[in-house]
């Protein structure tokens, strides 16, 4: 899982561990907790809905986070207009974050992460993220100069 700062669009974390790797057999929704940083000092929680549950509902609010995770319909019962409109506010934040995972998808060899052993793809992954963060300060250099 990856953090990203969507002023300028770096990855980053905080704390000691920049990023964490998991098992491709771990789905997202797993890994809410691991998410949620204490020193963050925003209090909401953007995300798709593959982690909006009853239980993650009460976690977040349990630690004081505020839920904006995207809400998914069910069979039968689609989402209502107001639903769907928050949907789309939702998406329209989550847009600049979705960006890095997509350059790393399409230009950085993608999400499949092939290599035996965990602390294998962890330096993988690791090795993308600084490419990529490589990548964003030359842009933003250019940008720099450019204007001034």
């Amino acid at each position: 899982m990856r953090d990203s700062d969507p002023c300028v669009g770096f990855l980053f974390r905080c704390y000691s561990d920049p990023y964490a790797v998991s098992s491709a057999s771990v789905h997202d929704s797993q890994k809410l907790e691991d998410l949620l940083d204490p020193g963050n000092t925003a209090s909401t929680v953007w995300a798709d809905s593959a982690y909006r549950s009853k239980e993650a509902e009460e976690k977040l609010a349990a630690r004081g986070f505020t839920s904006r995770i995207h809400r998914r319909g069910c069979r039968g019962k689609p989402l209502t207009a107001r639903q769907e409109a928050a949907n789309k506010t939702r998406s329209s934040v989550r847009a600049r974050v979705e960006h890095v995972f997509g350059s790393q998808h399409t230009s950085m060899g993608g999400k499949l992460v092939r290599t035996i052993g965990i602390v294998r793809a962890s330096m993988k992954i690791g090795m993308q993220n600084l490419a990529y963060n490589m990548r964003r300060l030359v842009v933003l250099e250019r940008g720099a100069l450019a204007a001034g």
